[in-house]
């Protein structure tokens, strides 16, 4: 979409022209009226309200401003005021004053400009400064946009992918294109992420989750270079500061509209071609950090209500890790986080969230868990938001741990288990055979409770934005993260990665071969498994961040997708391609059931049982399908060739999968015992059914 096209605004109203009214407590936030626009904003501790109106981002002071009058702009904990006329395309921001007492949690400065928490779009939030710059960049004005946000959907229908049927590519909307080899016209943009749907479609994925794109300001930590001096941004965007508006920085209008606007294009395109939108939302914390942060919109507006507070009151209970957590079961924060999941449903079309450090949105106002926290309970049973992926990190950085026990029966949960046992496992890792067998099998342990769980519940995945990418993790025997500017310090330390025989790039071919073998072992591991298969975007080319494991700060090559990477590596593209076509073609191997002990059996290398605490890590399993079909699974993670025998009298076997193999062609295994080399997966196909099932 061009400039050309967003939506033109009449130039702003005189003074004399623009008329407040009373208006109305509710809803809250900013919303057209059929005379003029309201809006309404919590705060139970204010004693004064202003808000104030700018003709546009840059204007260094207000267009006017209003002070709102208790006696007729308040009801309750609500401020509320009527604006008559026509203000699109004008900018608003807010001023609090209240108590001083930080001893009972109260932060208001008079003269602060705040953001509206329920502002649909803001502006005023610029992406980066030059690499070579030493400059501080400038604190951002964020200022909440009064827009027209009606927007033509064309009829666009929703995908009803059932869970079985999703397959998640998690990545970054700007890394996805902002680097010049994806050849994109919007680079790094929501309209750069419309420009690789054909490439989605190919690949057959049924569901993109997006790192943050809340609003969140790049250069709200202060971050340096170590080495140069340059400001370092938060890349990731796990740093919100406006919860219900769009990235601005991730559209490329001028338009104050345009955020939305191309947010709701991509949406749009992407459900014409059957692919979900799910986001990945941060509702833990925001980047006003800890109490020597600065204050943009909750802390000056109630910090008593929306934030944890440690019992002196004066700082943050923090278990994010970021300073500070929100106080998410207070009903006024619980009441904000649904009404923003219902905007970005209703008005945005969503299909999905991944909750951030989701156990937090369990945790009641001292810090403690709770037995049956009732935002997750309000969450499942919106009836706004009954048909949305509900996906929990379910774990946070003050020591919870949930997963397999996240309240509620409707979440799904990333599963770390999943992670770290298939690496293991292909590592070599002694006696990971049985748990490898679990994970494939849709980690009952963790997911058949009183036998009413479901391998859905499982989101499987070998790498995320949170750690190493696929090829690094067989490329690094350590993480390297220097570039970090925090002495190697941060990131996970145990990764279960390889190096195989080198750390780091090799021009030795035994050694990338072998690599990259590693890489269809696990990539067919994930896409065989019962669960939900979650691949990290670029690992289907081998994108590499150079062995760093939290690239968190890192805009730049480290992060970015280099497309060429696609070009040299497609031969990986089109096996990714032909494993979830596989997996599709096969509903055995993603039914929303565990398998039965009819379905499935498990066979060590010479047929008979399997040593599942033995040092071989060598396993089969035959699996039947539904009518007269089976598949056979054959994984041997020793550096040692294995010859398999298969339990059965199926015949006519076609080698589907071969990781050893440069290309899998299509072949038949003219006998039960099948020679497999050193850390290959052989997926095997009959259309005869084993009698050993009859």
């Amino acid at each position: 979409m061009t400039q050309a096209m967003m939506p033109q605004y009449v130039k702003a109203l005189p003074v004399s022209q623009v008329k407040i009214g009373r208006g109305e407590p509710l809803p809250l936030g900013l919303h057209d009226c059929h005379d003029g626009t309201n809006l309404a904003v919590f705060s139970r501790h204010a004693t004064r309200m202003t808000l104030l109106l700018y003709e546009s981002a840059n204007a260094p002071s207000p267009y006017m401003n209003f002070d709102l009058e208790a006696d007729h702009h308040r009801t309750g904990d609500v401020w509320h005021v009527r604006l008559h006329g026509d203000l699109r395309g004008m900018l608003y921001a807010l001023q609090a004053d209240g108590p001083r007492g930080a001893d009972q949690g109260h932060r208001f400065q008079p003269d602060q400009l705040l953001l509206d928490p329920y502002a649909p779009s803001i502006s005023g939030n610029a992406w980066s400064l030059p690499p070579e710059s030493s400059v501080e960049p400038a604190a951002c004005t964020h200022r909440g946009v009064i827009a027209d946000h009606w927007f033509n959907w064309q009829g666009e229908v929703r995908p009803r992918h059932p869970w079985n049927k999703i397959i998640i590519y998690e990545t970054h909307v700007r890394g996805l294109t902002v680097h010049p080899s994806s050849g994109a016209e919007h680079p790094g943009q929501f309209l750069g992420v419309v420009e690789k749907i054909p490439y989605f479609k190919r690949l057959g994925i049924t569901a993109v989750e997006l790192m943050p794109v809340q609003a969140f300001d790049p250069y709200a930590r202060r971050k340096r270079d170590p080495l140069t001096g340059s400001s370092m941004p938060n890349y990731w965007g796990y740093d919100p500061v406006a919860l219900f508006a769009p990235m601005p920085g991730y559209a490329a209008g001028s338009s104050p509209n345009a955020p939305v606007t191309e947010f709701k294009t991509m949406v749009r395109e992407l459900h014409k071609a059957g692919i979900k939108v799910i986001l990945d939302v941060v509702f833990n914390h925001t980047a006003e950090g800890d109490e020597t942060g600065e204050t943009s919109s909750f802390r000056g507006l109630d910090n008593a209500i929306y934030y944890i507070l440690s019992p002196d009151r004066r700082r943050y209970l923090d278990f994010t890790g970021c300073g500070n957590t929100l106080n998410c079961n207070h009903p006024v924060v619980r009441n904000m986080i649904v009404d923003c999941l219902r905007h970005w449903v209703v008005q945005m079309h969503v299909d999905g969230f991944r909750f951030d450090l989701a156990s937090i949105l369990g945790r009641d106002a001292g810090g403690k868990i709770l037995p049956n926290p009732p935002l997750l309970e309000q969450i499942a049973e919106d009836p706004l938001l009954r048909d949305v992926k509900l996906i929990a990190e379910a774990w946070d950085a003050g020591g919870a741990f949930q997963v397999g026990e996240f309240p509620g029966t409707r979440w799904a949960e990333w599963n770390c288990h999943y992670r770290d046992d298939v690496r293991r496992f292909w590592r070599g890792d002694p006696g990971m055979t049985g748990r490898f067998a679990t994970r494939l099998c849709g980690s009952a342990d963790l997911y058949h409770q009183n036998g009413n769980g479901s391998p859905v519940k499982s989101i499987n995945f070998i790498t995320c934005h949170d750690g190493y990418t696929l090829n690094d993790l067989v490329s690094y025997a350590t993480k390297h993260n220097e570039a970090n500017g925090e002495g190697n310090r941060d990131g996970l330390n145990e990764n279960y990665s390889d190096n195989n025989g080198a750390e780091g790039s090799v021009a030795d071919r035994t050694i990338d071969a072998m690599r990259l073998r590693q890489i269809k072992n696990m990539l067919t591991s994930l896409f065989v498994s019962r669960g939900i298969p979650m691949i990290l975007g670029g690992d289907e080319f081998r994108r590499t961040q150079g062995g760093n494991n939290n690239a968190y700060c890192q805009d730049n090559e480290t992060s970015w997708y280099n497309w060429k990477r696609a070009d040299c590596n497609q031969d990986l593209v089109n096996f990714v391609s032909d494993l979830i076509a596989l997996r599709q073609a096969h509903p055995v191997l993603s039914a929303d059931r565990f398998y039965t002990p009819e379905e499935i059996e498990w066979f060590g290398p010479e047929g008979g049982p399997v040593d599942w605490d033995g040092a071989g890590n060598q396993v089969g399993s035959v699996i039947r399908e539904n009518g007269d079909g089976a598949l056979c699974l054959l994984f041997n993670a020793a550096r040692t060739p294995c010859r398999f025998i298969i339990p059965s009298a199926a015949k006519n076997w076609q080698v589907a999968v071969d990781t050893a193999a440069s290309v899998t062609k299509a072949s038949n295994a003219t006998s039960d015992e099948i020679m497999l080399e050193g850390r290959t997966t052989m997926v095997l196909v009959s259309t005869e059914v084993a009698s050993w099932l009859d």
